[in-house]
């Protein structure tokens, strides 16, 4: 009875017409911007995190989660037709996409793709609704040391997912550590690392960062790698697939959901990884594994199935407990920590609007996409062809105009733009820049759970191995890490990244 009571405020939450307006401007622009490739929902939601600051606390999370979704749809349509994916989590899709677009599939391929993001989306709300209350409620009994040492796993897990070598992720969570420290000790009232700067005093704003380093810094690296993009189809006819498709993708469609939903609730998990895994297990499996890489529509369903089920469920550890598993939990973090909200365990009681809204929102949003995409799937061919540089002066522009708006100040601009060349740099030395934003959220979270669990112990630092909790996920992260470095693991990571790239 409390979970219908609970899908009843959410309901009524998630239903009213401002709620749904904010719910399908984030599908749309999710979409647009996964279409684009280059500009994915990590920049998109740090340009749009000022706008959040004077709507209701809903309707922003419901809006961001809705360009994140919809993102993943996105970066389909641009690996299916010109054989580049506007999203990391598309890289799979179009080794078969592509193929059957040059087979005069394209249509078949963008319903397949969307029909298999809808189901996903769908039965992956579902899988929200019955498991982040009971991890919500076991997350009530953490303490200060369970909590610190799921961060760690968090960190650790996010080095091992990036890109790029091990040693620039480990130092990218360096860095973000050392950021998140800059401003005023709430313990000793000191300042530390502010230069003697009073506009440093409060800290480095977490949206300075995430627009000057994803916004900014993405975009100018983009602009240098700008190519023509040719389009296999102008027009784009026979969507609905044929009575042999459908008997072909339903079984990928429920194996790639289970499989992005089990791979998106893990920290550090989410769309990218359930895209591989599902087409790794699908290729394995099917009977047309022949097929795969030349055109099987199998290729097609399960991974887009398996991102978007993974990008819906990767909001579990992020509601639950407060802890983000990418990128854009980190961000959609920050939107609620901007909104004045503790994330953690609490929000499920404290703020049941807000979490049973979002959820049942995300099943709107999915029917959304269903109802838009096909039908619009020549505005975002068109939108393909739109050149960087003609993008680029706009989020410039849109950028400086969010970030002064912060507090009015050109400090503030000035501050994102040396983060936005920091973040070309990263890109040009192939530094994944994901776990500085991950450690730069978590870092001042960790360094209080840290503080309170040495005071409550009395400097034991013991504690951490001592109590069963936190020993358990200390001893995961050392696995993790031990696991990575072992030369064969290390060079199939290699190898995943570089196909990845390629």
């Amino acid at each position: 009875m409390d979970l219908l009571g609970n899908l009843w405020i959410g309901l009524e939450t998630a239903l009213t017409p401002i709620n749904l307006l904010y719910c399908l401007v984030g599908v749309f622009f999710g979409t647009a911007v996964g279409v684009l490739p280059g500009l994915g929902p990590v920049a998109t939601i740090a340009m749009l995190l000022p706008i959040t600051f004077g709507l209701p606390p809903e309707s922003a999370l419901i809006m961001l989660a809705g360009i994140y979704y919809g993102a993943q749809y996105g970066g389909s349509t641009t690996a299916i037709l010109v054989n580049l994916p506007g999203e990391s989590s598309s890289v799979v899709t179009a080794l078969d996409g592509y193929q059957m677009a040059r087979q005069g599939k394209a249509g078949r391929a963008l319903a397949t793709a969307a029909i298999g993001a809808g189901i996903a989306g769908t039965i992956a709300t579902f899988v929200i609704i019955f498991f982040a209350p009971p991890l919500a409620s076991i997350a009530l009994k953490f303490g200060p040391a369970e909590y610190f040492s799921l961060m760690v796993l968090g960190l650790i897990a996010s080095i091992v997912l990036a890109r790029g070598s091990l040693l620039h992720a480990l130092a990218m969570i360096v860095l973000g550590l050392f950021l998140g420290l800059v401003g005023t000790d709430i313990t000793s009232g000191s300042e530390r690392y502010t230069f003697d700067l009073p506009k440093l005093a409060d800290g480095i704003d977490f949206v300075i960062v995430a627009m000057g380093i994803f916004g900014i810094g993405e975009i100018v690296a983009n602009l240098e790698n700008e190519s023509k993009r040719e389009l296999l189809a102008k027009r784009v006819t026979g969507l609905m697939p044929t009575r042999e498709d459908w008997r072909r993708i339903i079984g990928p469609i429920f194996r790639g959901t289970v499989l992005g939903s089990i791979l998106g609730i893990l920290p550090g998990g989410g769309a990218m990884l359930a895209s591989f895994g599902a087409y790794s297990l699908e290729k394995k499996v099917s009977p047309n594994s022949a097929e795969f890489g030349k055109g099987a529509i199998e290729g097609v369903a399960a991974p887009e199935s398996a991102n978007n089920a993974g990008a819906q469920t990767s909001f579990i550890p992020m509601l639950t407990l407060g802890v983000p598993s990418n990128p854009v939990m980190a961000l959609m973090i920050g939107a609620m920590i901007i909104q004045g909200i503790q994330p953690g365990p609490s929000v499920m009681t404290e703020q049941p609007k807000l979490f049973w809204g979002l959820i049942v929102s995300m099943w709107v949003g999915n029917l959304m996409l269903l109802a838009l995409n096909l039908p619009l799937i020549g505005l975002w061919v068109r939108m393909i062809s739109i050149p960087y540089h003609l993008l680029y002066p706009m989020i410039v522009a849109f950028c400086s105009i969010g970030v002064f708006s912060l507090s009015n100040s050109t400090f503030d601009v000035y501050l994102m733009a040396i983060f936005g060349l920091l973040g070309y740099v990263f890109r040009k030395i192939d530094a994944e820049p994901a776990p500085l934003l991950l450690a730069f959220v978590l870092g001042p979270m960790m360094e209080e759970f840290l503080r309170r669990t040495l005071l409550l112990s009395r400097g034991d630092a013991t504690v951490f191995f001592t109590r069963p909790i936190s020993a358990t996920m200390l001893a995961v992260a050392v696995v993790l890490l031990l696991i990575v470095l072992l030369p064969s693991i290390r060079q199939k990571r290699e190898e995943a990244f570089e196909e990845e790239a390629g």
